[in-house]
C-alpha cells in the first residue's frame, strides 16, 4: 500500500511508544525492480569487453567494495572517460534502474558540477573530470547470490547491495556539490542539492527559543560530516531535538527533509523505506544545526535516529560547497543482511569489510 506523506507525519505521532525494529535502514523492492537492476548490471558488463570486466568486475567478498571515499583520487572500476559511447549507455541504464528520475537528475547534477570546477579554479584543467566516475560490480548480479554495484567519483558516492531474499540496501549514498551555487558563466545561478539546504534552513528557523535551545549543538559549522569514509562509528548517539517533540508542521517540514533523501532511490524502494522508519518511530530521530541560521552562513545540520542517520553540510568556499551522506544508523552495505543470510547456510564467508581481493566474478 502506497504510504502518504499525511499517514507519515502522523505516524511520528502515533509511533511514539512503537518498538525499534531490529533491522537496519534499508529497502524491500519487487522482484521486477531487482530484476531490471540486475540485467541493467549484466548489460553494462557485458558491453565492456574483456579487459574492461576485468578492471569493473569484483568478488562480492572483496574489500573493495566498502572501499568507499567522495574525494577525487584513483578508483578501481572504469571511468566513463575509459568507457565506450555503449558502455557509457548501459552504465546510465543502470543508474537510472538504480535510482528515482529525481535521484539520477541529481546524481547527473553533481557530476555537472566537475564542470563548472574545471573552468573557475586555477588548477581545475588538471584536476576535474566530469568523465573520471567510476562503476564498479561485485558478485555475479541475479538472484542466485549477493551481489552489488557502486559508482563514485569527486562528490558522488552510490552504493547497493542485493542479497537473496532480503530488502536492498543502499547507504553509504554520498551526494556533495561544489559550488553549490554556480557564481558565474553560463549556468549562474544553477543550484544542486538546493532542497537538501533550504528545507533544512527552513525546519532549524522555525524553532522558537526552548526548541533552538536542544537543536543546536554548535555555533558553528563542524566543517564537514562527521561520518565519513573510516568514521562511520563517530556517531552513536543522536543529539538534538527529537521529531516527536516538535509541532506539527514541524514534523510535516522534517519529514519531507527525510523524504528528499530518500526519494533519490525508486519510489517502491523508497516507500518501503519511509514505512520502515515510521515503524522504527520517526518521533525518536532528532535534527541537530551548528552554525548561524542565516543563509550564506557556514551550517551544519543532522537527522539521526534508529534507522538512519543523515548529515549535510555546507562550510567550505564560503558555504558554497556541500556535502551530504546518508546512512544506516547500524551499519551500511546490508552487512546485517549478509550476516543473517549466511547463518541461514545460505554461505559461509567472511564479511567483506575483511576480506582479501580476490579473483573478479563476472
Amino acid at each position: 500500500m502506497k504510504i502518504t506523506r499525511r499517514q507519515l507525519i502522523h505516524g511520528l505521532a502515533a509511533g511514539a511508544g512503537a518498538a525499534v525494529l531490529p533491522l537496519p535502514a534499508l529497502a524491500q523492492v519487487g522482484e521486477l525492480g531487482r530484476t531490471a537492476m540486475a540485467g541493467a548490471a549484466a548489460a553494462f558488463l557485458a558491453g565492456l569487453g574483456a579487459e574492461g570486466r576485468r578492471r569493473a568486475a569484483f568478488a562480492f567478498e572483496d574489500k573493495e567494495r566498502v572501499n568507499w571515499h567522495y574525494v577525487p583520487r584513483g578508483r578501481e572500476g572504469v571511468a566513463f572517460k575509459d568507457m565506450t559511447p555503449a558502455a557509457r549507455n548501459t552504465a546510465h541504464e543502470l543508474m537510472k534502474a538504480s535510482l528515482s528520475a529525481a535521484g539520477h537528475a541529481k546524481a547527473l547534477q553533481v557530476i555537472q558540477t566537475e564542470e563548472e570546477l574545471r573552468r573557475i579554479e586555477t588548477f581545475g584543467a588538471l584536476l576535474r573530470d566530469p568523465e573520471n566516475y567510476s562503476v564498479t560490480v561485485f558478485g555475479k548480479p541475479g538472484p542466485s547470490g549477493p551481489w552489488g554495484w557502486r559508482i563514485e567519483g569527486h562528490h558522488l558516492s552510490l552504493n547497493f547491495t542485493i542479497v537473496p531474499g532480503k530488502p536492498i540496501a543502499v547507504t553509504p549514498a554520498f551526494m556533495g556539490a561544489n559550488p553549490a551555487e554556480v557564481p558565474s558563466g553560463p549556468r549562474k545561478g544553477q543550484r544542486a542539492l538546493a532542497r537538501e539546504q533550504d528545507m533544512g534552513r527552513a525546519l532549524a528557523r522555525s524553532m522558537d527559543a526552548r526548541q533552538r535551545a536542544r537543536m543546536v549543538i554548535g555555533d558553528r559549522s563542524l566543517g564537514d560530516i562527521v561520518s565519513g569514509p573510516g568514521r562511520g562509528a563517530g556517531l552513536t548517539s543522536p543529539a538534538g531535538l527529537p521529531l516527536g517533540e516538535m509541532s506539527g508542521d514541524q514534523r510535516g517540514l522534517a519529514a519531507q527533509l527525510v523524504e528528499e533523501y530518500v526519494r533519490n532511490m525508486p519510489s517502491e524502494l523508497a516507500e518501503e523505506e519511509l514505512r520502515r522508519m515510521r515503524e522504527a518511530d520517526l518521533g525518536r530521530v532528532h535534527f541537530a544545526w551548528a552554525g548561524p541560521l542565516e543563509a550564506g552562513k557556514a551550517h551544519y545540520y543532522r537527522l539521526h535516529g534508529p534507522t538512519l542517520l543523515i548529515e549535510y553540510d555546507n562550510t567550505q568556499n564560503d558555504a558554497n560547497h556541500i556535502h551530504s551522506v546518508w546512512h544506516d544508523a547500524r551499519g551500511d552495505f546490508g552487512l546485517d543482511l549478509l550476516r543473517a543470510h549466511y547463518e541461514t547456510g545460505h554461505h559461509h564467508a567472511a564479511t567483506a569489510s575483511a576480506s582479501p581481493r580476490t579473483t573478479p566474478v563476472v
